[in-house]
């Protein structure tokens, strides 16, 4: 468990990374360079999800070598799908990070939502329904790999 003591607004009791994949992890369906050992590390102090419509079909080999859940869900009624995940495990101990106006629901129910912009973009929903944006994926997983980066943010 990844414990984020944040001045004014409490500790957050982090269980789960609750990832999107396109978009977020990957860009045409191949994950993005450095998320891979990112994701490695951060295994070994929280359960990683990565939650996705697999539009490319290519995630599970893309993941193979991270130790992760894997949940593939129907391309309709996404957002529906992607909060109910997290409410399953816990909303009150998921980290979310996602980019795009399907992630919006989970990024608002969770301890943390992490909106980021990348060459997809980000959906103007997500923004408003994350906690914080973030430039791109490598520097969201930094901030939980180095949470005195995000105490620093987040503190009032």
């Amino acid at each position: 468990m990844l414990q984020i003591d944040i001045p004014s607004r409490g500790v957050l009791n982090c269980k789960d990374l609750v990832l999107d994949y396109n978009g977020t992890l990957a860009v045409d369906g191949s994950l993005l360079p450095g998320v891979r050992e990112r994701l490695k590390l951060l295994a070994q102090q929280i359960r990683v999800h990565v939650i996705t419509a697999d539009t490319f079909g290519s995630v599970a080999r893309e993941v193979a070598e991270i130790p992760c859940q894997l949940a593939i869900i129907p391309a309709a009624e996404q957002a529906a799908a992607k909060y109910r995940y997290a409410q399953d495990l816990g909303l009150e101990t998921v980290v979310a990070i996602g980019n795009g106006r399907n992630d919006q629901q989970l990024l608002q129910g969770a301890a943390l939502g992490i909106a980021i912009m990348q060459a997809e973009g980000v959906a103007s929903g997500a923004i408003q329904s994350a906690d914080l944006l973030i430039a791109d994926i490598l520097a969201a997983l930094e901030l939980l790999l180095k949470p005195q980066r995000l105490i620093a943010t987040l503190r009032n």
